[in-house]
């Protein structure tokens, strides 16, 4: 009997460490600095959006980016402009909820996740529209590999 008692309160004593742990999980990050408001990962197809401290706000979301042809460009960006409602002349399509940031035209916007861009970074219409009113001119955006 005091070896069943020993095993119960071992097994309650690794059930508590085990939820102790769980708690204290390291919160969620992405692989750009902390100063990046949009982080986009192209071999992962995710993107997130952060404080600019590092934390977390919003996704990873999944995403879809340029074509090998028309690669979405890998740096250290700041958001140029936005236009809820941009329709693209050179390749003739709507580009919902805009958020340009490098100055060749690169923006996140709602798009095709099964379809990939020339250059610019799809998103959901939800991811879209949460992209399009937490990013504001000068804001970091990266792009990693």
């Amino acid at each position: 009997m005091n070896r069943r008692m020993i095993a119960l309160l071992g097994g309650v004593a690794a059930m508590a460490g085990t939820v102790a742990f769980a708690g204290t999980a390291e919160a969620a990050s992405t692989p750009c600095s902390a100063e990046a408001k949009a982080c986009v990962q192209r071999s992962s197809n995710t993107a997130w959006l952060t404080d600019g401290a590092g934390n977390v706000t919003y996704g990873g979301v999944p995403i879809t980016v340029g074509l090998p042809k028309y690669p979405t460009p890998l740096g250290k960006f700041h958001v140029q402009y936005k236009d809820i409602d941009h329709y693209s002349k050179q390749f003739n399509g709507p580009m919902p909820y805009s958020v340009f940031f490098t100055t060749t035209g690169v923006a996140f916007h709602q798009g095709s996740l099964k379809v990939k861009s020339h250059g610019c970074v799809h998103l959901s219409h939800d991811a879209a529209v949460t992209f399009y009113n937490s990013l504001h001119p000068g804001d970091v955006v990266e792009v990693v590999s």
